[in-house]
């Protein structure tokens, strides 16, 4: 009998005028971590939704063996019956109930036709102990962070006596204590017997948890790597995935630096639910025209607090300071008012604030500055394809046109619309949230190409990133923030991740003495 648990078979997945899948074959053992991994597009997810039943049988071409027997799951709820359970990168949790509710939505714990809600809570406790959440279960979703959010879906798939769990990008919008604790609870969970599937774009966390590796690239399967045998580091996994070395992660950029474009003095912003609570405390930053500017800074230490209130006052309450642009105080107290200041703010959540979903690509870049493509108050509909066009070849935007949906796209394709938009409007200071999220190496190396185009071209860039050796990699100059203060300015020479840390947590590493 084979130690396998999973095997996919010669698994072919078409779309219209697209082969996500050709011919993929995947073979999981029992009771190890597999990481799959591959670069935006590449039928990572795809694959998991064959497996899951997203894609029910019959949509796809191939063979599925789960515990020995063939199978061929019409729907999630069969899937999840057998004991194959997908967790997707985008949580499907209700905010509005509870965390026991959550975990028994579709599943409730009934007595006598009605549902017990002693037994729902009493069990939902044990499960959220299983996973390391000491919180009450009857605690409303919306009042936890990301993290424990990730961690009830992992207590819901327990609920279901799963053996087979997939997690897609786990830790994509966790901070390292999250992930970290993650990752460990996906060994302890291993050592009970569960078998996970971790589809990831973080290596690091591929080579601290996973047993074996699959690299898909263009829906076909490169190769399968044994992490405890075979000879592998991260850059041959990086070359599976995008079919080239990189020969550094970060593209060479000499940066030529010209006078200062924009100045925040004296920035102050409150909590706009707890009037009482300041984020952002006196903070005084700068950009300098033609200079990458980064902003480190442990999570809720207020580096989005900061960018969305000085882009418009997107954020916050009884917002307070000075904004200069190129020497001259100007108002930015909307958003309207800081894009005609030459402002533009890249969102950190690209799907629920950057781009509209449900339009396509030639709507999402325009969108901004419609102004250019129209004439006596109507689009130019045609002028209006051109630029989006342009857009889509000079960012390599991966997609058959410009009409595909924006909500089709993989992540990376989705961040260059959300950069395309904001360029075409033809800003003086980008203000860049996070631009790598969820991206994989292939596609962030253009993305940080972009941005040194953008610098090239004499723009001021802004960008803030949990990942710090990202802004090692590309930044002229790096700001550290702790508790919404501004705790150095950091010259790229000085710039090491010890360092950075150190002022990041500089005000608590003082109260603990």
């Amino acid at each position: 009998m084979t130690t396998n648990i999973l095997e996919m078979r010669s698994i072919t997945k078409t779309f219209p005028g697209v082969k996500a899948l050709q011919d993929v074959s995947l073979a999981v053992q029992r009771g190890h971590i597999h990481a799959i991994c591959g670069e935006n597009g590449a039928g990572k997810s795809t694959l998991m939704k064959v497996l899951s039943g997203v894609y029910p049988a019959g949509t796809y071409d191939g063979e599925i063996v789960f515990e020995n027997e063939t199978v061929a799951f019409k729907s999630i709820n069969e899937s999840e019956a057998t004991g194959v359970v997908i967790i997707h990168q985008e949580l499907a949790l209700s905010p509005f109930l509870s965390i026991a509710e959550n975990i028994f939505l579709g599943n409730e714990q009934q007595s006598g036709g009605w549902i017990d809600w002693n037994k729902t809570n009493l069990e939902a406790a044990k499960l959220l102990a299983r996973v390391g959440l000491k919180d009450n279960p009857i605690t409303k979703v919306r009042d936890i962070g990301v993290g424990k959010q990730q961690l009830v879906e992992i207590a819901k798939a327990l609920s279901k006596e799963v053996k087979l769990l997939i997690l897609d990008e786990p830790t994509a919008a966790l901070n390292d204590e999250d992930s970290a604790h993650l990752l460990d609870l996906m060994k302890h969970l291993k050592g009970q017997g569960i078998t996970s599937i971790m589809i990831s774009h973080k290596l690091n966390e591929i080579k601290a948890v996973a047993d074996e590796v699959t690299i898909i690239r263009d829906g076909k399967l490169i190769e399968t790597l044994d992490m405890h045998t075979d000879d592998i580091s991260e850059e041959r996994i990086i070359k599976g995935m995008v079919g080239r070395d990189l020969g550094s992660r970060y593209p060479d950029h000499t940066p030529h630096i010209g006078e200062e474009l924009l100045r925040v003095e004296d920035w102050n912003v409150y909590h706009p639910l707890d009037h009482q609570r300041k984020v952002v405390k006196d903070a005084n930053i700068s950009v300098r025209a033609g200079e990458i500017v980064g902003i480190a800074g442990l999570m809720g230490a207020g580096r989005t607090e900061l960018a969305m209130s000085v882009f418009g006052h997107s954020y916050g309450h009884n917002i307070s300071g000075k904004v200069y642009k190129n020497g001259a105080l100007v108002d930015t107290s909307t958003v309207a008012a800081a894009i005609d200041h030459g402002l533009a703010y890249a969102t950190e959540d690209r799907k629920r604030y950057g781009l509209n979903l449900i339009e396509d690509i030639k709507r999402n870049i325009s969108l901004v500055s419609l102004h250019k493509i129209s004439k006596r108050g109507w689009v130019d509909s045609n002028q209006e394809i051109v630029v989006a066009e342009r857009y889509r070849k000079s960012m390599n935007i991966k997609a058959p046109s410009v009409e595909a949906l924006a909500g089709k796209l993989s992540g990376g394709n989705q961040q260059k619309v959300v950069l395309s938009k904001w360029m075409f409007s033809d800003p003086d200071v980008l203000i860049l949230d996070e631009p790598t999220r969820g991206i994989d190496v292939g596609a962030k190396y253009e993305i940080y190409g972009i941005i040194n185009k953008l610098a090239d071209d004499g723009k001021g860039v802004i960008v803030i990133s949990s990942e710090l050796p990202e802004l090692i990699g590309i930044c002229d100059r790096i700001y550290t923030i702790f508790e919404g203060r501004i705790t150095a300015d950091v010259p790229r020479g000085q710039a090491t991740a010890e360092y950075l840390m150190q002022h990041m947590t500089q005000e608590r590493e003082k109260d603990n003495r």
